[in-house]
Parts: C-alpha cells; structure tokens; sequence
C-alpha cells in the first residue's frame, strides 16, 4: 500500500519544513514515511504539497559550525515559494561551540524569516519551538540553553515579525520515551509534531477583533507575551489586561484568568497558539466577594460588546478559585467551562486556617471584612464560599476542571476540591479533577497541559477530533507481535496484498492486534493466539486477517482509502476498531471515528457484502472502571448501525463476563483489552454461527 498523493499537486498549498536532524527523520524508523513532514503530508491530502528541507546537524545561526543557511535545501526552499513555512531549528545552536554567538540568533532567525516573506509576501510563517533534549553532556546540545536562550529569543522573533509559534517542547517534556537518544523524537515522537502542525494548518479563523475600540478603557502599554501581543489597560479604576492570538479562533472564545497573571502560562500560551484570547481584569484582595464579581460583570461586558464569545471559559489558581465560582454562579449561561488550579474553595480553610491548613493571618482578617465578618456566629453562618454553592454551581451545567496537588497542606484537598467534586457529581454536575501524587500547593498546572488544553477545547467546540482525520501509523515497535525491523507500512502492504491476491473470500476480519490475533496468511506477523480458533471455527472458510496492532479508527480510515481490500470480495466484514482510542479521545469522539469507518466500508465494498459491526471489543476488567464506561457508552452509540440492512451490530460483553460483569480471567489478559486464546474461541463462535445468519 502506498501513500497517496494523487495525480498532482497543482493549485495545491505548497508547505516547507525547514529544520535540522528532527525535520529530516534522523532516528525515525521509516523515516520516508514516518519523518514529521512525511506524515503531515499524508494527513492533510493532495490538496497540499509539504516538502521537507531538513538537514542535519544544521544551525539557525550563520556563524554557526554548520549553518543551515549554506545549504542546497534552504535554497530548494526559497525557490519552492511556500504558503506556509514551518522553521525548527535552534537545538544545534545550543551546542558549546555555538553558544558564543549567540547575540546573533534573533537578528539572523529575523532575517531568515523576512527571506521567505520575500518570495511570497503572503507567506504564513510559523516558528516551532526546539523539544527538549534530556542529554547531560553540556558541551553538546543542552537543555538549559535550548529553554532559557533559545526559546525565549525565538518568541521575540516571533512578536517582532508578527510570526506565529507553536510550542513543541512543552509536549515533549514529560514524555522522554519518544526520543530514545534523549534529542530525536521517534517515529512516535513525529507523529506527535505532525499532528499539532495539522491543527496549525487546517485551523479556521475569523476577522480580528479590536478588543480595545471602548471608550471606556485607557490603553497604557504594549508588550510580548511570549510571542504574542499583550495590552495593558485600566478599565473602571482596575488594572486589565489582553493577550491577542495571531488568528482568532472561530467564535473568538476568550480566557478570563483570575489572579497570579504569567504564572505557570503554559496553558494560556496553547490556547492563544489556537486562537484564543486571554484577558485578566484585577480583583486582588476582594476573595471573591460581590465587589469582585461585580468589576467582572463589567469587565464581561465590555469584553463581548466588542466581539468575544458570549461564553467566556474562567481559570483561576489557588485563591483565584473563590472568584471564578462566585462569578460563574452568578451568571452561568456566561460559562463556557471552568479550569481551577489547586482552587481555595472555602475561606475557612485558607485564609482561615480553621481546619488542617495553617492559613494566612494578614488574609483571613482581609477576607473578613471582605464579607463582613465580625463575630465567631458571622463566621459560623457564611455560606458565600463556593463549597456553599455546590448544588447551584452543578445546576450551571459548565464543564469543570480541576488540577491539584494530591499533597497540598496549603489549600488542603480534603476541604476543598475533594467534597467539591464530590457534592458537584452528586448532584448530576460535569466534573474532571486531575491529582498529582506527591505534589503539594506548587507547581501549579502541568508542565504538559495538553489535558487541559484538551477540556477547553472541547468545552469551547474548537477540539479537532483526530480519529476521523485518515492518517497512516507510525508503530514500529516488535512487541506489537511482528517480525523485528517490520513496522506499519510493512504490515498494511501485506494486507492489500492478501487482498488483491486473493477473490471471493468468505471474511475479512478488520481491526487492531486483537484482530491481528487471529494470525492468517501475514508473513511479518509472530504472534498469533488466535490460531487454534480460526483452525476450528474458520476451517471451512477463506478469509484474511486485516488487522494491525495499534491501529485506531484514523490508522483504519487511511488503509480503507488507500487500499485494495475490496478487491478480496468478502461475504463479510469483521469491524472491531476503537479501543486504541481511548486514552486520546472521548467516546462521542470514537462513536465519530467508527462511523466514519462504516461509511468507508459500506462505499468501497459490494452491496452484498455483509458487515458484523463489533467496534471496540468489551474492555476494563472491572465493570465500575472508567474504561468499561467509555466502553458502554460507545456502544450505546453505535448500536444504531445495525438499523442499516448490512450492517449487523454485536456487543459480546455477556459472552465475555462472569455474572458480577469482570471479564473471565480464562478469556482475557491482565490489560483487559486482549483475548487469550480461549477467549478467541468464545468469539470465533460467535462469529461462525453469526456469519450464517449474516449470509442466509
């Protein structure tokens, strides 16, 4: 199966990828297909012509010991004339021989930006920040200059040139495993990079929002926000303060921060990265109390009467809490969802002090008067904290989350957060808390905040949903039951191989490793537990084992469209994909992957083919898990495909559970995805005595 490319690239969106080592696909398995540009190319289409220009070992710097601008693929790339360029470089800069130049960096990275905006004025310009490397060797490439001098000057290119940028190295630091020499991502780590450069690209916008026209405001200073442009203003006395995105995000959604502005900003920069803008209006010292939720009132007001979405998303860290949930309790259709970080939800706890906390003497006597708190019975009676609320803050209806520090002895959880979350899903409220073992009051966020990042999106409707975006995997590794060297590409070209080889079977069994379990005819494939069971249920029978182990709905999608299965003429189609899914996407997200799948299989294949629609198989060893779940209620989604006249729907938890609903330890792993062999003996009969209803 090869990648496709289509006819031609004419009239199609020419993207170039300059960079150095990571660019080019050095320590990626495949790097032909597997580099980051490779992959972006097969994700976004022929409707786009991405050319990669990475060369190794190259600097941004020109008196760098290798500088990029020296060589052949820099001017291959100015002559290409790309819409959009992609710059990675600064990791070989970081090296000692280097380092002594760098005073250059951001005027020569200036000009190697302004050489593309000369070929084509229109050129969007898009500077990605270097991964982290975890080397030790300082002579080499070293983390500490990578973090504390090259990124930061790469954000000030980024402001002076009204260039967009894209942090990597954020999504990379806590997950070292994707570069095996502690600098190269793998094929893994690329797809990582590919994935977030497809946001970039196919992201939509709209026209720019003048968020500062109001008469009302007196616009002081502007500043960089790590790349992005920041305005200081007064409004109504109160210090205020916008960060604009480079492209606004449809909808224009907005941030309201509360509190501790710039601290741990790594949430708010991925957000403006994506169009949104963050705004902070300053209600120091007012604890959330009416005259703070009043200024905000106005704030909003004056925020969504020049264009910003009508539902504001509210972050507040640590005190921060108290305002951002008195506010959102007043005006809940405001809300578009909530990020509390290690949150002070009641006042008695801090600044209080009147629990396991030591509290704070200077701001329980503030928040005292805050609230006119005079006598011991004032203090006993309030009921203005936000774990007063709880039951009026479900009723709002806005997603929350919050991120805190298991072991925080500050804002103690066990006052806060714990009954909050608690008391907000026992009254039917929607609700994510992420606990950080160990972790006290500090840090705040999460030095990845892609979970974050992700509930926002999807709480603002601006998450673009991957497992129906068609991509080819990057799986490469031998513990996936292959032969060593063996990747992906080698797998699915066995597959349409089979295919095309072989007419009028009788199954094709579609899916992941589970599906991949049942062996076949696969010359790469080394593992096979559910040989013995296709020997006794598939004996009489032809057919193809066409699954891949890691494959999810995307990886599904890309061979359906890309391959010849079709051509294997089968009476019937096994469809089991989705559990691979579940630690990226929601089950909404995955009932959209596997319907699209259907869609594909019901096009390509004859009208007489047949379809036993499986999805993910039963998953979670435990029924009360999270992951069994996601499980049901994928499965309460897709049943209604069995109302198509070809399509059969099964869910075969009863056939793999005991009586208490835990799958059988005889039938399944400890992983509680895969079949043993025993276990691909309940489901191979389910499949012979079901194929002849399927058939008749």
């Amino acid at each position: 199966m090869g990648k496709s490319t289509g006819a031609t690239f004419q009239d199609s969106v020419k993207i170039a990828c300059i960079g150095n080592s990571v660019t080019y696909g050095s320590k990626v398995a495949n790097k032909e297909n597997n580099a980051y540009p490779e992959q972006l190319q097969a994700m976004l289409g022929d409707q786009y012509q991405v050319r990669n220009f990475g060369v190794s070992g190259r600097t941004l710097l020109k008196k760098g010991d290798k500088p990029y601008w020296e060589t052949e693929a820099y001017s291959n790339a100015l002559e290409f004339k790309p819409d959009i360029v992609f710059i990675k470089l600064g990791t070989n800069d970081s090296k000692l021989q280097n380092r002594g130049h760098l005073d250059d960096f951001e005027a020569d990275y200036i000009e190697l930006v302004n050489s593309f905006k000369k070929e084509n004025k229109r050129a969007r310009i898009v500077l990605l920040l270097p991964v982290p490397a975890f080397t030790t060797d300082t002579i080499g490439i070293w983390n500490e200059v990578i973090k504390n001098k090259i990124t930061p000057i790469t954000r000030s290119v980024a402001f002076k040139t009204n260039s967009e940028v894209l942090d990597l190295y954020q999504l990379f630091i806590n997950q070292p495993g994707l570069l095996p020499d502690m600098v190269h991502p793998s094929s893994l780590g690329a797809t990582v990079i590919a994935k977030r450069l497809y946001e970039s690209v196919v992201q939509k916008e709209m026209e720019t929002i003048d968020a500062l026209k109001s008469k009302e405001i007196k616009v002081l200073e502007t500043e960089n926000f790590y790349g992005f442009p920041l305005t200081n203003f007064e409004f109504m006395g109160a210090s205020c303060k916008i960060v604009r995105p480079k492209k606004v995000a449809p909808g224009a959604p907005w941030v309201l921060r509360a509190r501790f502005w710039g601290h741990e900003p790594q949430t708010d920069i991925a957000l403006l990265e994506r169009g949104f803008h963050i705004a902070y209006c300053d209600v120091a010292n007012l604890f959330g109390g009416p005259k703070a939720v009043k200024r905000w009132d106005e704030f909003y007001r004056l925020m969504t009467q020049t264009g910003l979405s009508k539902k504001v998303v509210l972050e507040g860290m640590s005190r921060g809490g108290l305002i951002i949930y008195n506010w959102a309790d007043k005006n809940p259709e405001k809300v578009a969802c909530v990020y509390a970080d290690a949150p002070v939800l009641d006042g008695k706890s801090w600044p209080g002090g009147l629990g396991k906390g030591k509290g704070s003497t200077s701001d329980w006597e503030a928040f005292k008067k805050v609230y006119h708190l005079k006598t011991e019975k004032d203090i006993s009676k309030f009921n203005g904290n936000p774990i007063q609320k709880i039951e009026s803050i479900a009723k709002g209806g806005y997603p929350m989350m919050h991120v805190c520090g298991a072991a925080d002895a500050v804002v103690p959880i066990e006052e806060n957060t714990k009954p909050f979350e608690d008391g907000i899903k026992a009254h039917g409220g929607t609700i994510e808390v992420i606990y950080k073992k160990g972790i006290g009051h500090h840090p705040h966020s999460l030095e990845n905040p892609s979970p974050i990042v992700d509930f926002i999106l999807r709480a603002t409707d601006q998450k673009l949903n991957f497992a129906i975006v068609p991509a080819p995997s990057a799986e490469f590794r031998s513990a996936a039951g292959w032969k060593e060297g063996k990747d992906w590409w080698a797998q699915a070209n066995d597959i349409d191989s089979l295919c095309l080889a072989s007419k009028e079977n009788d199954i094709l069994l579609i899916g992941n490793s589970i599906t991949q379990g049942w062996g076949g005819n696969r010359p790469n494939v080394t593992y096979a537990p559910g040989k013995e069971a296709a020997d006794l249920y598939f004996k009489d029978l032809n057919w193809i084992g066409a699954g891949i182990s890691g494959d999810r709905t995307q990886h599904l999608l890309y061979r359906l469209n890309n391959a010849n299965y079709e051509s294997a003429q089968p009476k019937v189609v096994i469809l089991g994909i989705g559990v691979n899914n579940f630690g990226e996407n929601t089950a909404e997200e995955i009932f959209d992957g596997i319907r699209e799948v259907l869609k594909v299989v019901l096009e390509k294949f004859s009208p007489s083919t047949k379809i036993m629609l499986f999805g993910p198989l039963p998953t979670g060893l435990d029924p009360n898990t999270d992951r069994r779940e996601k499980y049901n209620k994928i499965h309460s989604l897709i049943k209604d495909f069995g109302n198509d006249k070809n399509v059969f729907y099964y869910n075969i938890i009863n056939e793999l559970s005991d009586e208490k609903g835990f799958l059988r330890a005889d039938l399944y792993s400890q992983d509680g995805i895969h079949l043993l062999p025993e276990g691909y003996k309940v489901w191979g009969k389910f499949i012979r005595e079901n194929y002849f209803i399927a058939t008749k």
